[in-house]
């Protein structure tokens, strides 16, 4: 297997229910992963192009799900499963999803924008009310 030009780092860490923060995988990240892998092994770029691998936390837990993109150097934040097809397109075409670029003030959680929200379990159909 040949060494890929880029690594996609999607952090999956899980912080307890509760944290204020939240966490990656409380917002979807499992899930965007899998779904990257998915895009990518489909557009012919997961052998030798981009890797998309899973991550612990990458300190910008407010940001999340927050993906590592190397060697470039740069993050998207606030990925949410509808951005997973214009981020492999962006591969393909040798380029990024600006609008998913965490600027600068988004790695310092007191200057960063707001967080997505952490989505609440859906109640099960007749369970107690």
């Amino acid at each position: 297997m040949p060494q890929r030009k880029r690594y996609l780092f999607v952090c999956v860490n899980r912080r307890p229910d509760g944290t204020p923060k939240g966490s990656c995988a409380q917002r979807g990240a499992v899930e965007i992963h899998a779904a990257l892998k998915s895009e990518l092994q489909a557009r012919g770029l997961a052998k030798t192009e981009v890797r998309a691998c899973t991550s612990s936390c990458l300190d910008v837990c407010w940001a999340g799900p927050a993906i590592a993109v190397e060697p470039d150097g740069y993050f998207y934040g606030r990925v949410t499963m509808e951005d997973v097809p214009a981020i492999a397109e962006a591969f393909a075409n040798g380029t990024r999803v600006e609008r998913l670029v965490l600027p600068s003030n988004d790695f310092d959680e007191k200057t960063s924008a707001p967080p997505l929200p952490v989505p609440q379990p859906k109640p099960v159909e007749g369970g107690e009310p």
